[in-house]
Order: C-alpha cells, then sequence, then structure tokens
C-alpha cells in the first residue's frame, strides 16, 4: 500500500490566511498528511485549535518549544515533507526566504530543508509591483523554489489588481501537480465542506481530473521588444506582457508542456513554465523557431514593426540648432506570418492583434494575411497595455466571438477553454 504524502503548511500572515482552513480540507480530502506552522503574524488570522482540529495533528508556532524539539526536532519537521507550501507568502517572510533569515520557527525549517517549497503570494497590488518583491522572487526562482503566480481582482483593502491568494482549489493543483498529479482520491467540484467551490465553472483542474493538455507542447510570446537605436535609447511599445503570462499559467495548469518566450518586463514565471528571456524582434524570432515543433502557438508579444539600420556605438548627441538626423529604419521579420508557412508549423496557430479602431475588420484582414487559425484582437485604445483588463473579439473563419471587458487571467482562462474544445 502506497504512503501517504505528507505536507507541510506553513501559514504567514495576511488576511488570506483564512483560507487555509479550506486547504487543510483539500489536502486531507486527497488522502494526504498536514503538518502545519503557524507564524506569529499568522496567529492573529487564524487559531492553532482551528487548524490542529482540521489537520488532526499539533500546529507548531514557536522555535522554543522543549516539548518539540525533544519529540521532533524542528529540522525534522521540513525533512519528513514530501512538499512544503508556505501559503500565504507575505511579502515580509518572501524577504527573507530570499535573504536566507532565519528569526524563528518557519523561516528556520525553510532555511534547513532540502524538501521542494511552494510559495503562494498574498498581498497588497502595490507590495507586490514594488521591485523589492520581484527581486525577491526572481531571486527564489534562481534559488530553485516555485512561486505560483497571485490572481488578480478585489482585495480587502479596497484596491484591485495582482496579489490575491489563489483559492484553495487552484492551490490545491499546483500541490499536485508538484507531487506528480492525482488518483481521483479528492473531488474539487460542486460543493464541498465549505460551501460552494469557489472555481466551480472555472477551467481549474483539479487533482481529480484528467489534465487535458497533458502531453501537449504550448509555445507562447509575450511582452514588447527593444530595439536599439544607440546604447541609452530604444524603440518600444507599451506592452506589460500580463496577458500572455496569464495564458502561460493557464496553459500549465492545463498540464501543457509550455515555453515562455518573454520580451523584457519585469514578471514572475509561472509555476511549470520554461521561460526564455529575449530582447529584440530578431532574438523573438529565433527562440521561437529554436523552440519547435509546437502542438499550439500563441503569439501574444507586440513585436516592434521596425528596427534601426545600423545602432550607433555611442550615444547620439543632441547638437542646438540642428535638425536631429533622419533615423534610418528597415522592418523587422513577421513572426506570426513566418511561424504560419514553417515547414514545423503548429497544429494551432494564434495571434494576437493590438488595434485602436475596426477592431473586427482589421483583425479579420490580419487572420487571411498572416494565415494563422486565428486572431485575438484586443482594443488598446484605452489602459489595456499595461492594465490589468482585457476585452477582445476572438476572429476565425467561422466567425467572430466578442468578450466583455474581463481581468486578464480570466481571458487567458476562457482562451484555455477554447483551445481546449477545437483540439
Amino acid at each position: 500500500m502506497t504512503e501517504p504524502k505528507h505536507i507541510l503548511l506553513i501559514i504567514g500572515g495576511g488576511i488570506a490566511a483564512y483560507k487555509s482552513s479550506e486547504l487543510i480540507r483539500l489536502i486531507k480530502k486527497a488522502g494526504m498528511t498536514v503538518r502545519c506552522v503557524l507564524t506569529e503574524s499568522g496567529g492573529q488570522f487564524v487559531t492553532p485549535m482551528t487548524l490542529a482540529a482540521l489537520s488532526e495533528n499539533e500546529v507548531h508556532t514557536t522555535l522554543w518549544s522543549l516539548k518539540d524539539e525533544t519529540e521532533m526536532g524542528h529540522i525534522q519537521l521540513s525533512r519528513e515533507a514530501d512538499l512544503v507550501v508556505v501559503c500565504p507568502a507575505t511579502a515580509n517572510l518572501l524577504a527573507k526566504m530570499a535573504g536566507g533569515i532565519a528569526d524563528d520557527l518557519a523561516t528556520t525549517l525553510l532555511l534547513a530543508t532540502d524538501t521542494q517549497v511552494l510559495a503562494v503570494p498574498a498581498m497588497n497590488v502595490r507590495m507586490w509591483d514594488h521591485p523589492a518583491t520581484q527581486r525577491n522572487i526572481e531571486q527564489l526562482g534562481v534559488d530553485g523554489l516555485i512561486v505560483m503566480p497571485p490572481d488578480e481582482g478585489d482585495m480587502a483593502c479596497g484596491e484591485f489588481g495582482p496579489g490575491r491568494l489563489p483559492e484553495p482549489p487552484a492551490v490545491m493543483t499546483e500541490i499536485m501537480r508538484h507531487l506528480g498529479g492525482g488518483d481521483g482520491s479528492s473531488t474539487l467540484t460542486g460543493e464541498t465542506e465549505l460551501g460552494p467551490n469557489p472555481l466551480e465553472g472555472q477551467p481549474a483542474f483539479a487533482p481529480d481530473q484528467h489534465r487535458p493538455l497533458h502531453g501537449k507542447h504550448v509555445l507562447i510570446t509575450a511582452g514588447p521588444t527593444r530595439e536599439p537605436i544607440d546604447p541609452v535609447r530604444y524603440i518600444a511599445n507599451r506592452s506589460s506582457g500580463r496577458q500572455g503570462f496569464a495564458i502561460a499559467a493557464a496553459a500549465a495548469e492545463a498540464g501543457a508542456q509550455v515555453t515562455l518566450v518573454a520580451g523584457p518586463v519585469h514578471l514572475p514565471t509561472p509555476a511549470g513554465v520554461m521561460r526564455v528571456d529575449v530582447e529584440t524582434a530578431l532574438e523573438m524570432e529565433a527562440a521561437v523557431h529554436g523552440a519547435l515543433p509546437a502542438d499550439i502557438a500563441i503569439m501574444v508579444a507586440a513585436v516592434a514593426d521596425w528596427r534601426a539600420d545600423s545602432r550607433a556605438e555611442q550615444k547620439i548627441k543632441k547638437q542646438k540648432g540642428d535638425a536631429l538626423a533622419p533615423l534610418e529604419l528597415i522592418e523587422n521579420p513577421d513572426i506570426l506570418a513566418g511561424l504560419a508557412q514553417h515547414e514545423k508549423r503548429p497544429g494551432l496557430l494564434i495571434g494576437f492583434a493590438a488595434e485602436t479602431e475596426k477592431i473586427e475588420e482589421h483583425a479579420r484582414a490580419k487572420l487571411v494575411k498572416k494565415a494563422c487559425d486565428w486572431i485575438v484582437a484586443n482594443d488598446v485604445s484605452g489602459d489595456v497595455m499595461g492594465g490589468a483588463e482585457n476585452s477582445v473579439h476572438i476572429v476565425t473563419a467561422d466567425g467572430t466571438e466578442i468578450w466583455e471587458r474581463l481581468p486578464k487571467p480570466e481571458v487567458a482562462r476562457r482562451l484555455l477553454r477554447k483551445i481546449i474544445e477545437e483540439i
């Protein structure tokens, strides 16, 4: 008989800590055991008694428990686990993890463990977007930790944006993915003991469900390109990369092998995604071709149409009273059209088109010109580029679907649902 998997759940201090109760229930329903470590600030939101009752195990709160050190050393706590899950992982806890600080039980366990660690961030959008947090996320990835991207949406503080803790069923899916999948021992659809599943009707591929893109390779481009003029100037656009990264995360959740070719953006790599960083259109084209073959290609990146014919080796100086010397531009390769003609053309080829007027008309013309299967046209006349929401037209040979303005992660989920139905 197979031994049950052991989860060590570290609960940080944030309002999202209340969701740890449902996560514990889901872990137990999946036939696993769970031990909880509650930080001092986490104890301001949930109580050890609640966690102990749900987990059916003692809850550990301090490094200085003589009883715990006699019966189970704090090092052993983490080493007996098959996976260490930090949920919620606050900005403060992520910073300590990235810096190797060990000043309480939770951070000492994290520094001492050789077990895989999955961190699930939750914090205010400004804290999430802060350069210090993004540096810490990047360092944790280098150190081999897995950081699950947060959701976007309304927050307890009244703001909107990335930083929401993903719903417990989505976290459970991620846990199962890093433990090698599930065998149907947990049911995450319909009613749970805590009421309706918050992801009911969403493409959250639960541990008991077949992951519909398993065995498929999905190639995605995201973000802008930068075309250098001289060492300090370049041609670029306002693409944030958020939509492409959200699609990559949704494809990985659906079980796909995902290659994400990313222009210069400051976004964390979605869990389970292989990321290739590029800067120019020529580099992006080479990376796309190098990633082939792929079953599905989704070209979301906003590739610069032109580049400077030659790059100045030194900064171009402005001369007072002189007219600006003309900048000679040449056309960049059309990566989407080139992929449509490639001998390794993906089975489903989807292009994105940023438009400010005549959205459907221009998108349908591009569908023919680029010889792709779908065009996802988004209206960028407002704050879409760099914003948290998107409004799209899905243009195919069979017609056009118009989607209302939605958060970009929801656009990604709907698009993945449509792709899965198509294939």
